[in-house]
């Protein structure tokens, strides 16, 4: 499990989510619920599509912070190894 550190802002009417030391995943919600929600998957897809480009993945960095944040939280990244095997038949073209 990697600990990383989300910022969640409150807008007009939707809240903005962001993992601070994660680039690029970032998200909003119409409540803080919905946007904790969204930033978790978007957490999650950015750290496979970092893996499936053979690309590592952002080092947690708990001193992070976002001045202009109105929350600050851990998120935690779990990801489940996984294989697929495809069995094509002999002759088959590939």
């Amino acid at each position: 499990m990697l600990t990383y550190k989300a910022m969640y802002k409150f807008l007009d009417e939707w809240v903005h989510g962001e993992v601070l030391d994660f680039p690029g995943a970032i998200t909003a919600g119409r409540d803080l619920e919905d946007a904790r929600r969204l930033l978790a998957g978007a957490l999650v897809d950015m750290a496979e599509t970092h893996l499936m480009h053979g690309e590592p993945l952002p080092v947690p960095d708990p001193s992070c912070s976002d001045p202009d944040a109105d929350l600050e939280e851990p998120i935690h990244l779990l990801l489940t190894a996984a294989h697929r095997v495809t069995v094509v038949p002999e002759g088959a073209a590939t």
